[in-house]
């Protein structure tokens, strides 16, 4: 006997919804896993990912590495707005940035920053309270992780280079 063209459908609706089950599954798993990190110092064992015991598993999100690029306990200069810091915190944190410009590469065209190779500053839209749009304030870092930053709250025309232990240095 030959099968009917509608079970053949019937087949292939059953395997659709066998296979969102099982992603569905996989993704709640991941998802619930107890967060199993062991207190700083305590050596440990690397467990297999969930990628590798569940291939369907969703990745986890990629995050910024905050003790590389911002120290314990951060002191910011005094020039700085409190704008400026909750920017710094973004940068530390990876984002998620407010402007799609932000964490985009600053081409330094202008030549007010020591020469790097392109790709080597990064940009940030400091807030600007009242403004209708980013406002002329920038932070404008170096290195990847960050290794030194300037602030501009004039769109580029001139900087004050700074580091997170509070002190100012020279361009």
């Amino acid at each position: 006997m030959r099968p009917s063209r509608s079970s053949g459908k019937r087949s292939a609706t059953w395997i659709a919804v066998l296979a969102l089950l099982l992603l569905g599954a996989a993704t709640w798993s991941f998802l619930r896993a107890p967060d199993t990190a062991a207190p700083a110092g305590t050596p440990t064992v690397a467990a297999p990912s969930a990628i590798e015991t569940n291939p369907l598993a969703l990745p986890p999100p990629m995050q910024a590495d905050a003790p590389a690029t911002m120290p314990a306990s951060p002191r910011y200069p005094d020039f700085l707005p409190p704008e400026a810091i909750d920017t710094l915190q973004l940068i530390a944190r990876g984002g998620p940035y407010p402007y799609r410009q932000d964490d985009g590469v600053f081409g330094n065209r202008e030549r007010r920053l020591p020469q790097q190779p392109r790709g080597y500053y990064r940009e940030y839209t400091v807030e600007t309270p009242g403004s209708p749009d980013r406002g002329a304030r920038r932070i404008v870092s170096g290195g990847q992780p960050p290794v030194e930053y300037f602030y501009t709250d004039d769109h580029y025309r001139s900087f004050r280079r700074f580091t997170l232990d509070g002190s100012e240095t020279r361009p």
